[in-house]
């Protein structure tokens, strides 16, 4: 029997909340994600992998966007998202890593950056 992974039942509230309470660096980028508008690649916005929540994800191209504020910086904060990533990518899923301030200065080199990030054809 395979195991789930993906939105697993006891993080449903944890997702819920963090959807209701995005930070404003979140809300910017979901805007130019949400209903398919890049490249007509769907994303979901926390939605979880593990026991992990991230903050987008495109099943299609298995592709995690994760926004990282000033704790990601710290000796703990690298540690955490390293073991994050690889966990990530033992299931062939790819992380891609903005720091928040780059969706507000550069949000065309974000979109961008994510989309070097497609491999599937559409």
């Amino acid at each position: 029997m395979k195991t789930q992974v993906h939105n697993i039942r006891i993080l449903k509230e944890n997702r819920q909340a963090l959807r209701n309470t995005s930070t404003p660096a979140e809300a910017a980028l979901w805007l130019k994600l949400q209903k398919s508008q890049l490249d007509g690649r769907k994303f979901r916005r926390q939605h979880s992998v593990g026991t992990y929540i991230l903050d987008f994800y495109c099943p299609s191209e298995m592709l995690a966007i994760e926004l990282d504020g000033a704790d990601h910086y710290t000796p703990e904060g690298k540690g955490n998202d390293t073991e994050r990533t690889a966990y990530l990518n033992s299931l062939n899923i790819s992380v891609v890593r903005f720091e928040n301030r780059l969706v507000f200065e550069k949000i065309d080199f974000v979109l961008d950056e994510i989309k070097r990030h497609f491999t599937v054809k559409i």
